[in-house]
C-alpha cells in the first residue's frame, strides 16, 4: 500500500479513506482522531471522536459534555480496528493526554506526532518513539537556532527575580491548558510552597489535573485582593491576560512569559515582556532532528510550522520528506486559540 492511499492530506485534515475517519480536523467530520486537548486540533461538532481519556475529559471541560455525538475513549498502547485499519494511541509529551495517532494496515505503518516535546514534563507522559515507514511531524521550532534550555534553569530565574523584586507581582503568561500546569509543578519542584495565584480561566482546568492525580499545591485566584496583596508572589494567566488592563489591578506587574519564542529578543521586546522565560512544550530543533532520527521512518511528512529546515536535514540523511502545508493548526506557544465555552471566560 502507498502511504498516501492510508492518509492523506484534504482541506479538513489528514483523512484516512480505507478507515474513514480524519486526524485533527478543522471542522466537523463524522468520525476524528483528535491527538490532544487545544483548540487548534481540538474542535467541537464531530460526529464521533476518538482519543485518550484525559484528552475527552479536557474537551468536555473546554466545550461541554455534548461536545460530539459520541466520545470513544481510547486507552494509550491499545487498539482500535475499523474496516481493516489498526489505531494505536501512544504518548506524545505535549499536555496531559496528547497522544500520536498510529495508523497501521497491511505492513504499512504511520505515526502522526501531532504536537510533541521531548524532555520530562511532570505533568504529563513522556514521548514514546514508535518505528514506522512514515512519520508525521511538527516543525514549530524546526531551524537549528532553536535549542531551548533546561527548564530547571528558566524556572530558577522565575525564582530569583521574586527575590531581587519583592514589591512586584510576577505576571506569568502561559497557555491555559499544560503550560500553566507545567510552570506550577516546576516551581513546586524548584522548592516554591507558597500559594500560587490564578487567572480564572485557568481553575477549571486546574481543577481537572487535579482530579487526574497530579498535586499543583495550593492555589487561589489572582482576583478580589487589594493592589499590594501579591506583591512578591507569582501570577499565572493566559498570554492576553498579563497585556490588558486586568494586570493594571497588581503591585507594579514585572510582565514574564513562557515560550519558545521568548529565545528570540525581538519577540520579547515586542509584547513588552521584562522576563522571557524559553520553557516550550514544542521539540525543539535538536529534538526534532533527534526524534526523526531514533524513529528511522523511510518518509517524513511535516504538517506545520518551520519545515525548510527539516526538509533539508531528511534530504541530507537519506530520508524522503515533503511539507504536507495543512492550515488550521498553530505553528508557535506564544498562546492558543481561546476555545468557546466556560473554560474560556477570564476573571
Amino acid at each position: 500500500m502507498r502511504p498516501e492511499a492510508l492518509l492523506h492530506p484534504t482541506p479538513q485534515g489528514l483523512f484516512c479513506p480505507p478507515g474513514g475517519f480524519h486526524i485533527d480536523p478543522v471542522v466537523p467530520v463524522d468520525r476524528a482522531v483528535i491527538t490532544h486537548g487545544h483548540a487548534d486540533h481540538a474542535r467541537p461538532g464531530h460526529g464521533v471522536v476518538v482519543a485518550t481519556p484525559q484528552t475527552l475529559a479536557i474537551m468536555s471541560e473546554r466545550y461541554g459534555p455534548n461536545f460530539c455525538g459520541r466520545a470513544e475513549p481510547v486507552a494509550y498502547g491499545a487498539t482500535v480496528a475499523r474496516d481493516g485499519v489498526d489505531v494505536r494511541l501512544v504518548p506524545a509529551g505535549h499536555v496531559l493526554g496528547s497522544a500520536q495517532a498510529v495508523v497501521s494496515k497491511g505492513g504499512l505503518t504511520i505515526a502522526v506526532s501531532g504536537d510533541y516535546k521531548r524532555r520530562r514534563d511532570p505533568t504529563c507522559l513522556p514521548f514514546e518513539p514508535v518505528r514506522c515507514e512514515v512519520f508525521v511531524t511538527e516543525a514549530t521550532f524546526g531551524l537549528p537556532v532553536f535549542a531551548h534550555p533546561p527548564d530547571h534553569e528558566e524556572i530558577a530565574r522565575l525564582v530569583r527575580s521574586t527575590e531581587q523584586f519583592p514589591h512586584r507581582t510576577h505576571l506569568v503568561g502561559a497557555y491555559a491548558l499544560g503550560k500553566a500546569q507545567r510552570i506550577i509543578r516546576l516551581l513546586r519542584e524548584a522548592g516554591w510552597e507558597r500559594t500560587i495565584h490564578v487567572h480564572g480561566a485557568m481553575v477549571r482546568l486546574n481543577a481537572l489535573y487535579a482530579r487526574e492525580g497530579i498535586d499543583l499545591g495550593p492555589l487561589a485566584p489572582a482576583t478580589g485582593l487589594g493592589r499590594e496583596a501579591l506583591a512578591g508572589e507569582i501570577v499565572i494567566a493566559p498570554p492576553s491576560a498579563i497585556q490588558d488592563r486586568w494586570a493594571r489591578r497588581f503591585a507594579d506587574p514585572l510582565a514574564a512569559f513562557a515560550s519558545g519564542w521568548m529565545g528570540v529578543r525581538a519577540r520579547a521586546r515586542q509584547r513588552g515582556v521584562e522576563l522571557p522565560l524559553v520553557i516550550s512544550d514544542h521539540a525543539d530543533w535538536g529534538e526534532l532532528t533527534g526524534t526523526l532520527g531514533e524513529v528511522a521512518p523511510r518518509e517524513v511528512w511535516i504538517t506545520h510550522g518551520r519545515e525548510e529546515g527539516l526538509l533539508r536535514w531528511a534530504e541530507l540523511n537519506g530520508m524522503a520528506a515533503r511539507a504536507l502545508r495543512l492550515v488550521g493548526y498553530e505553528d508557535d506557544d506564544d498562546g492558543e486559540p481561546e476555545p468557546a465555552g466556560p473554560a474560556a471566560s477570564g476573571g
